[in-house]
């Protein structure tokens, strides 16, 4: 066995394993633990079929951004989830059902599945030997689909600025900050002495 595929296999294998406990994990700490191993197997991977760029990406932000918040957010987080464990024990029956369909739809789409021919229109004019990865990604994302990736940015923007909208709530029993009210503010009428008497309190 080469080393590519002595180190292919221990990935995958590295990667069902951690996905698997994942799931079946008591410990939500754990979980996320596991869910990393997944990520970095995962990275591994793509490592192996040339894509270091989405490997690095994939270590960066799932990896050290994502997951690690997860990690923070159930360790700071009371949640009872044995209760929480309760509730999702009584549709297990219609998860694995779920699970059970989803599965055969990937086997009919695996079992008719083959390459298109117009995909090798898709290849750049040099070789793949005289491009590397990252700027292969980049030639295709700016050149060729310039407009559509910017108006994937800026759909995204507006579904930001959207969510934010729709979640916003004034409400009138709050104190808001004024800055343009403590900017303009007169210090002569912010601040009052009193003239408090020996043993007497304010």
């Amino acid at each position: 066995m080469t080393v590519p595929a002595f180190a292919f296999y221990l990935f995958a294998l590295s990667t069902i394993i951690g996905g698997f406990f994942t799931v079946v994990s008591r410990n939500p700490v754990h979980s996320v633990l596991w869910l990393i191993l997944a990520f970095l197997s995962s990275a591994g991977l793509f490592v192996l079929l040339g894509a270091e760029f989405v490997a690095m990406l994939l270590i960066i932000v799932y990896v050290g951004a994502v997951a690690v918040l997860f990690l923070f957010v159930v360790m700071m987080l009371d949640v009872d989830f044995a209760e929480l464990k309760a509730e999702m024990a009584k549709y297990m029956p219609l998860a694995l059902l779920i699970g059970v369909i989803l599965l055969m739809q990937f086997g009919i789409a695996f079992g008719v599945w083959e390459f298109s021919d117009e995909a090798q229109a898709l290849r750049f004019a040099e070789t793949p030997g005289d491009v590397h990865n990252t700027k292969a990604l980049g030639q295709f994302l700016y050149d060729r689909y310039f407009l559509l990736f910017q108006l994937a940015g800026l759909i995204l923007l507006v579904a930001m600025i959207g969510a934010i909208v729709l979640t916003l709530r004034h409400r009138a029993d709050i104190k808001r900050q004024d800055v343009l009210a403590q900017m303009y503010r007169d210090p002569a009428k912010a601040l009052e002495l009193k003239d408090v008497k020996p043993g007497q309190g304010l």
